[in-house]
């Protein structure tokens, strides 16, 4: 299986972002998921100015062949031809379209870009992402195709020896499929907190789950994350983290019933891409659930992820500019203590 993106020229400093026009589809009037908020995310981060259009990818399709390494062949025939039943229709929320199809497609490929971006670059963010409630054979809970579990696979399997994937999920919601998928896979570690009593109502193991109860805050959630992720890091060492910064915990959303705040948004996806960049491992974030009519603001709200990331990426890059004259420095240091040592301690 192979995947690459479009040669264009982008900016080399700035934080890449992975977006599509084909990550939205048309959907009935009134439908509950805010099919909008994807195209409102990168236009709320160009105008505010938090990024360039030259910052961002363009993901490829992903093709049924990629699509495959998850999914089985007889549920990827049917989805993408549409030979869907009402009860498949009911469990994941959504009518068949071909555009449907094609939505979900370019959002599995910006997630796969972004990682394979976060390996060159250490960090990288889609505009999309985050469909883990997708299982090997059937879609539910608006996820039709697994992006998280498809990038994981293709980029472990993708090198010799596997890479090993760490999928930190802080969607309210437990990330089933995804734990389902890896269930039996070393390789790939899944960890999630989630709300305990809300969707799914039957969980699946992951390889470590943190249920929380209803009401949670921002200081209470953050304790939790920080508990976790440092022993994580050292106990599995991964070489890549799939981030799902799902904002469904926020204390306004709609389907979430935990209480975070925009600032706990914050200050949770920084402390988890600094807590990963800091040590080396390459971090590619997508945007996870968020559910609300008022799309400008759940757009705003998704958006949190990327200016975290990039207030990150400004760091490491001011410490790379700042690190030669560091070095300078302690080298200048030490050769005047050694003048310094030679002439009050000389015999």
């Amino acid at each position: 299986m192979e995947y690459s993106a479009p040669k264009v020229r982008r900016e080399r400093s700035g934080l890449p972002i992975v977006h599509h026009g084909g990550y939205v589809c048309d959907l009935p009037p009134g439908h509950r998921f805010p099919m909008g908020k994807f195209p409102r995310v990168l236009r709320c981060l160009i105008n505010d100015q938090v990024i360039t259009d030259k910052q961002v990818w363009v993901p490829e399709i992903a093709s049924k062949d990629l699509l495959s390494c998850v999914h089985t062949d007889e549920y990827l025939t049917n989805f993408i031809h549409g030979r869907v039943n009402e009860q498949d229709q009911k469990r994941t929320g959504f009518s068949w379209s071909e555009g449907l199809v094609s939505r979900c497609r370019y959002e599995t490929g910006g997630t796969v870009l972004a990682a394979q971006v976060a390996l060159q670059r250490g960090l990288a963010c889609s505009t999309a992402g985050g469909t883990h409630h997708a299982f090997p054979g059937y879609g539910s809970g608006f996820c039709l195709i697994n992006d998280l579990a498809v990038a994981a696979k293709y980029l472990m399997g993708n090198s010799s020896p596997k890479r090993k994937v760490l999928i930190v999920d802080l969607d309210v919601h437990q990330g089933d499929g995804t734990a389902f998928i890896f269930k039996e896979e070393p390789s790939v570690f899944t960890f999630s907190v989630h709300c305990g009593k809300n969707f799914p109502l039957r969980k699946q193991q992951s390889d470590l789950d943190v249920s929380v109860e209803d009401g949670l805050e921002d200081e209470e959630y953050l304790s939790i994350v920080e508990a976790h992720l440092p022993w994580l890091l050292e106990t599995f060492r991964p070489d890549l983290v799939l981030y799902d910064a799902g904002v469904d915990p926020h204390r306004e959303d709609e389907l979430g019933r935990l209480r975070l705040t925009d600032r706990g948004l914050y200050k949770r996806d920084l402390y988890v891409m600094k807590t990963m960049v800091s040590r080396g491992v390459p971090v590619a974030a997508v945007i996870g659930g968020g559910y609300s009519r008022d799309i400008d603001k759940l757009a705003l709200r998704h958006s949190i992820v990327h200016r975290a990331a990039t207030q990150v990426k400004e760091t490491q890059l001011l410490l790379k500019q700042m690190l030669p004259n560091l070095l300078q420095y302690r080298s200048n240091y030490a050769d005047n203590k050694t003048k310094c040592e030679n002439l009050f301690y000389r015999t």
